[in-house]
């Protein structure tokens, strides 16, 4: 295992290093990864960012975009980096099994595992851990990393910046969430400081969307959202049928589960999206409502008290139907 002292040492001299995050990485992944990749280019390592899977187009602009490499679109290059690779940073995930194919891979590397993460309950697979559930974003830990663990806060430049407010603004939903704290104001200041420019990061994210995302959004609304007044819940559900119809790509569905949590009065919204071979279901929450508790305990997932995903091997319907089920076990606490 690294200790502070140790990890510090450890990156001082020339390194082959990796940074990988969860699959189908969104803009705290992604964020943080190439961050930390601007950061860490400077001192001489040579660095690859490795994603499991494909990522939104409205991520692709961040700088060291270009450099990434898709892993099931270049698995022998990546299979080669990771086993070459001294160091390898796992960044906004807690379970190996959070970055599909490239589990085995990392598994038995015998690079030094660092850990940089915000989600409960985080497996022993890493030798070094830097980990807080009240932060947040993973972006937010990178930047507390550098300057805190590194004490290096004079090489957090622009494209560093960049990299990590486009991390911070996505998952602290444009700065809406109870743990978008004091704090995290003072460090995004800091990011716009070194050369951040903040309403430029958010028109490349939020305004930069397709006319089929948006023709996909109005059916999402119009046709398929339920809300369930009894219990303070929304649903909004999609089938495979409809996805193809739209013509959706990674990212496109992000945020639309947002949507039901804004009408008033609801607590709890969950949307579901039937894939190719099972269901993968959102939830958000308001308050203290445990979102990521249904998740772990009904749909083999987890994440943060207001906002969880999990999946399910049963139909669309089954799974929502299932989901029905859950609720009046909850509804005290959703009625309050």
């Amino acid at each position: 295992m690294l200790n502070k002292a140790s990890l510090v040492q450890f990156l001082a001299q020339p390194l082959k290093i990796v940074i990988t995050t969860h699959h189908k990485p969104d803009g705290d992944a992604m964020g943080s990864s190439l961050g930390l990749y601007n950061y860490l280019i400077q001192f001489n390592h040579h660095i690859t960012v490795i994603s499991p899977t494909d990522y939104p187009a409205n991520l692709s602009w961040m700088p060291g975009n270009e450099h990434v490499i898709v892993f099931t679109e270049q698995v022998e290059q990546a299979y080669n980096l990771i086993a070459e690779a001294d160091a390898i940073f796992c960044l906004d995930f807690n379970a190996l099994s959070r970055i599909n194919q490239m589990e085995p891979l990392v598994a038995k590397s015998k690079a030094k595992k660092i850990m940089i993460d915000h989600h409960l309950e985080p497996e022993s697979f890493d030798d070094f851990r830097y980990w807080d559930i009240k932060a947040c974003a993973t972006a937010q830990l990178i930047y507390t990393f550098i300057v805190e663990i590194l004490n290096d806060k004079a090489h957090i430049n622009k494209e560093v910046a960049t990299c990590l407010y486009a991390g911070i603004l996505t998952d602290s939903a444009s700065f809406c969430l109870p743990n978008t704290t004091s704090a995290v104001h003072r460090i995004t200041a800091d990011l716009i400081d070194a050369g951040a420019v903040n309403y430029l990061i958010y028109d490349l994210i939020y305004d930069n969307t397709s006319e089929n995302r948006l023709r996909f959004l109005g059916n999402c609304l119009f046709n398929k959202l339920e809300v369930l007044y009894e219990y303070n819940t929304a649903i909004i559900s999609v089938t495979k049928e409809e996805l193809e119809q739209f013509d959706i790509n990674t990212g496109d569905t992000e945020g639309i589960v947002n949507y039901g949590l804004s009408i008033a009065g609801v607590n709890l919204a969950a949307f579901f999206v039937e894939r190719t071979d099972r269901v993968k279901l959102s939830l958000r929450s308001k308050g203290t409502f445990p979102a990521n508790e249904i998740c772990k305990n009904y749909f083999g997932g987890g994440g943060h008290r207001n906002a969880a995903g999990g999946l399910s091997d049963y139909s669309l319907q089954e799974t929502i139907n299932q989901f029905k089920l859950i609720l009046p076990k909850y509804k005290n606490l959703l009625t309050q």
